[in-house]
């Protein structure tokens, strides 16, 4: 039996084995491919000039897959100008108008998400099946806590179980008129219920899942919530695009996702910044530097590790593995390379002289 030797592989292995690959728009999903990061615009679509800043920002953050709402006629022809001007993308998502639906994939939206159960009966679900095959786009559907139907949740209660049977009802209608390009959501507002949820959907099909934490709050609670949830699941293999959901500036979902998959090792093209909680023996101000050079880094792809530590009995030793490091004493600093000491500098010119050597290895 092969051994699978990092996490990334392993997710990869899991992931090429257990989905189906989905064409949206110039990227593919599942079947072992990366896991696509994804947000939502805030702005009105029909705002073209409001959404295109948006997604711009979006693209520039590392967005790779963007969802816009069609709420009106305005929003589904408003598609057709945003997406000549974007690089990513488009998804167009739907509720309670099966001809919105139909407008929008007419307008070019490279994937639609709707709720066959709330768009107007199974004649208005043949209609939106049959033009998603012409147009030869993919769907997602699923459920979440608010949208159960209502059979379901009489049958089992507000858990994992009526989750997963209400969105396997709404890929069993779209199967039903042939479409084939799926991909599933099932998202709580609750981390064990999502988690759960996932799990057992996961088990039950082989079409690719788009995760996330529904209703996840601001910011703070929101990352805590998806990095435990989403982490989890990506762990186990599960997910294949992910959404972090945060009450705010949809450019900081993208931050967090990129970092939940970063902490997890299934995104190793980066500078990962390690830097000690600091303690009494800490006699310089080692955390405002760490901040200094996360930002500077955050940006960068080249696979490093740089280290900020608070003191020097410990800190080059802890940071042995590192690129680069500094570590700090009342009155002077020692920057590292690779477990050997480079040079000794005076506290007041270390930030300096550490920014020089980052941008050594940066540029090597």
């Amino acid at each position: 039996m092969q051994t699978v030797e990092t996490l990334s592989e392993f997710l990869s292995d899991m992931k090429s084995n257990s989905t189906k690959k989905v064409k949206i728009g110039n990227i593919y999903i599942g079947g072992g491919e990366s896991v696509k990061i994804q947000s939502m615009c805030t702005a009105k679509t029909s705002d073209i000039e409001k959404t295109l800043a948006q997604i711009s920002a979006l693209e520039d953050a590392g967005c790779e897959i963007v969802r816009v709402s069609v709420l009106d006629e305005e929003d589904a022809s408003a598609i057709s100008k945003i997406k000549d001007k974007i690089n990513i993308p488009l998804v167009a998502d739907i509720h309670f108008s099966y001809k919105l639906a139909i407008a929008a994939i007419e307008n070019g939206c490279d994937k639609v998400r709707l709720n066959p159960g709330n768009i107007g009966g199974e004649k208005a679900i043949e209609k939106v099946a049959d033009c998603i095959k012409t147009h030869h786009i993919p769907v997602r559907v699923g459920a979440n806590t608010g949208s159960i139907e209502k059979k379901f949740l009489l049958k089992y209660g507000r858990n994992e179980n009526s989750l997963v049977e209400s969105a396997l009802h709404s890929v069993a209608l779209l199967e039903k008129y042939g479409v084939g390009d799926i991909v599933i959501s099932v998202k709580a507002s609750d981390v064990p219920l999502t988690v759960k949820s996932y799990r057992l959907l996961n088990s039950r099909t082989h079409y690719p899942l788009h995760i996330g934490v529904t209703e996840a709050g601001t910011e703070a609670m929101a990352i805590v919530k998806s990095s435990a949830a989403l982490g989890s699941l990506l762990i186990d293999g599960i997910g294949d695009t992910m959404r972090v959901s945060i009450t705010g500036d949809p450019v900081r979902e993208i931050t967090a996702a990129k970092r939940i998959l970063r902490a997890i090792g299934a995104d190793k093209n980066f500078v990962n910044v390690v830097s000690c909680p600091t303690c009494g023996r800490c006699m310089w101000n080692s955390m405002s530097l760490a901040e200094k050079v996360t930002a500077y880094v955050e940006k960068s792809r080249k696979p490093l590790k740089i280290a900020v530590m608070g003191c020097v009995v410990n800190g080059p030793g802890e940071a042995e593995d590192c690129d680069l490091g500094i570590a700090g004493a009342e009155d002077y600093c020692l920057i590292f390379k690779r477990g050997v000491i480079l040079r000794k500098v005076s506290v007041t010119a270390a930030e300096e002289e550490f920014f020089k050597e980052i941008d050594i290895i940066l540029n090597e």
